[in-house]
């Protein structure tokens, strides 16, 4: 069973999570909400890696909440293979609730996934590939400095 962590409501799992967010979601109506999915991941020991995603629901103007999940990974990859899975983890988790997000009656919102790559760094090379491709999965995509969802919130779990 998939199971997501919060701050504020601990350990849920995939129901339970849809009910906290519409609930939430659900107080303010007229209010615009930005849906933002990242994932960030960090080498914690030779070949072993700590994949987490953030889900976050931010009532613009008025704070928000937010989820995230780990994954832990045994196997040496280099930093294209973990930015391309830090993507790919955003991709899925995004495709688990757009279709509850756009039936659930709250039609202010927008979708982002934010990805922990930048134009300084290693990682400025992927910008390209790695934006065209969750453009290219019809999703609104942020990458550093603006992409908090996992340079900020992800990122605290890792």
């Amino acid at each position: 069973m998939d199971y997501y962590q919060s701050p504020t409501y601990g350990k849920v799992n995939l129901e339970r999570l849809r009910e906290i967010v519409s609930e939430f979601m659900g107080k303010d109506k007229n209010a615009k909400y930005e849906i933002i999915v990242g994932t960030d991941s960090q080498k914690i020991e030779k070949n072993k890696y700590d994949f987490v995603s953030a889900l976050v629901i931010h009532r613009v103007g008025w704070g928000g909440i937010y989820f995230w999940k780990r994954i832990v990974q045994d196997k040496k990859i280099s930093l294209k293979e973990r930015i391309y899975q830090e993507a790919t983890m955003s991709l899925t988790t995004s495709e688990n609730f757009v279709s509850f997000f756009r039936t659930n009656g709250i039609s202010k919102y927008n979708f982002q996934i934010h990805v922990d790559i930048g134009p300084n760094g290693e990682t400025r090379e992927l910008i390209n590939e790695v934006v065209g491709m969750i453009r290219g999965s019809g999703y609104e995509v942020k990458i550093k400095p603006d992409s908090y969802g996992a340079s900020k919130v992800a990122d605290r779990y890792t």
